[in-house]
């Protein structure tokens, strides 16, 4: 990540606290292990911007850096003008971090006493008026050089993955809606206006390139040795292997060759009628390959999981929200057949076949990537799109330790969730679909930040 700083200014508060503040945020952020940028410093006075034009200048600095920072920290060392702030971060494009510092008790003399306290207030509230997105944090003034700060900056990043991630992304849909599930329709429309790109793929065209792909292929083979080093596949027979090898590699030629950022999967019932595979494994896969995939075309789980997925730096799942675990009220067991990550997952899968097709039609589900969720902080969200609008919630919980019996097929963990009935209303009444998407991580905040402040999206409070 890079960021580009900026110092702003006021003429009659001591400058000696600006060249400090330079160099103490050029020090905290290169020792969180980020880039940055900085306008020269001789340009303006102590290297910070006051008025009009020395917002311009800064304006030009930052176009002409365009595309070579994640974000800006707007650092007020002092009470700053914010008419300066205005001209310079309008068409910035990016999230906006405010950090103020901090009075001293003891140095409240006019050489040392700063006002950053109130100064944010003059700057947000301008910001507002203009309609510039910008992010707050607590505390409400911090020194770069705390611990604090460090939080900050670290959730700040957090912010900035998401956002540069999700403003304009392809998204591929391959197949059509499975019929029985009109849960996860979607309006493409709505979607483009956020930046996302959706690009459509009828099934059988992949089922036809997979039929044309030969056992000698060397790219298939070479898939064959990527499934077998991910996961268990011992107990999958060689016809099945190289079925479901053949399918990732028409999968990779979409992404290539569409520069998918994303993909969605009809993954029931035709490839497993017609090619006699189930493809989990192979979602399972792409996620753990840092390409987001979800199952049953549900789109907008996609969407939520490439968000997750972004925040945390690590993979995320499109999971069921399945069973009740006894009576405890908070928890829930959370399930797929077999798309979630290894990265995820508490030991190695082992691919088996479907048992729901297995049951009905032995032999046509090879390909679930079965095993347990491991225990780890997580963040869970969805959404969908309704008038125009993407309405999405982020909110919290913990994958548990407790065990679920070997007889529970697919890949699933327990997850504790506090107030989990009030919410579960609140997602019912809300209308969100049987799915939530889950990532490793406490995230509401990052994520909520980022889907109101920056990408437009309706957050939905299921805490309410």
């Amino acid at each position: 990540m890079t960021f580009a700083l900026f110092f702003g200014n006021r003429g009659f508060m001591p400058g000696e606290l600006i060249t400090d503040a330079r160099r103490e945020m050029i020090e905290a952020v290169t020792k969180a292990g980020y880039d940055y940028i900085a306008m020269d410093e001789s340009l303006t006075r102590y290297g910070a911007v006051e008025t009009r034009d020395e917002g311009r200048l800064y304006h030009e600095f930052l176009e002409a850096h365009r595309g070579e920072y994640d974000g800006v920290i707007l650092c007020m060392p002092i009470f700053i003008d914010e008419n300066g702030a205005v001209a310079a971060l309008q068409d910035a494009g990016v999230p906006i971090l405010m950090q103020a510092y901090p009075d001293e008790i003891g140095k409240m003399d006019f050489k040392h006493r700063r006002d950053a306290f109130c100064g944010k207030f003059s700057v947000t509230d301008v910001f507002y008026q203009y309609k510039i997105p910008f992010t707050v944090m607590k505390p409400h003034v911090v020194h770069p050089l705390s611990d604090a700060f460090a939080k900050n900056l670290s959730e700040f990043a957090a912010i900035c993955r998401v956002v540069g991630g999700m403003k304009r992304f392809n998204l591929g849909c391959i197949g059509a809606r499975t019929t029985a599930f009109k849960t996860v329709r979607f309006d493409e429309v709505t979607l483009q206006r956020y930046g996302i790109n959706v690009e459509s793929f009828d099934l059988s065209e992949l089922i036809d390139f997979v039929n044309k792909k030969t056992d000698d292929d060397p790219a298939v083979l070479a898939m064959v040795g990527n499934l077998e080093a991910y996961t268990d596949f011992t107990k999958v027979p060689v016809k099945n292997k190289l079925t479901l090898a053949k399918i990732a590699v028409v999968i990779e030629e979409y992404i290539s060759a569409y520069h998918l950022d994303a993909f969605t999967l009809r993954c029931w019932n035709e490839m497993e009628t017609i090619l006699r595979v189930c493809p989990c494994v192979l979602l399972s896969y792409f996620n753990d390959k840092g390409i987001t995939a979800s199952c049953e075309i549900d789109l907008t789980s996609a969407i939520t999981m490439r968000a997750l997925a972004l925040a945390s730096g690590k993979p995320a799942a499109c999971l069921d929200w399945n069973n009740n675990y006894g009576d405890d009220e908070d928890k829930v067991i959370l399930f797929h057949c077999g798309p979630v990550a290894q990265t995820l997952m508490a030991g190695k899968g082992t691919v088996t076949e479907h048992k729901m097709f297995a049951k009905g039609d032995p032999g046509s589900g090879w390909g679930t990537n079965e095993g347990r969720i491991a225990a780890f902080d997580m963040t869970f969200s969805n959404g969908f799109t309704e008038d125009g609008k993407f309405k999405v919630y982020a909110n919290e919980g913990r994958f548990t330790d407790d065990t679920i019996e070997d007889a529970f097929f697919g890949c699933g963990g327990v997850a504790k969730i506090p107030d989990l009935q009030k919410k579960l209303i609140r997602l019912a009444k809300g209308g969100f679909k049987h799915h939530t998407t889950v990532g490793k991580g406490s995230m509401k905040a990052v994520l909520e930040e980022a889907f109101r402040t920056d990408l437009g999206y309706e957050v939905i409070d299921i805490d309410d």
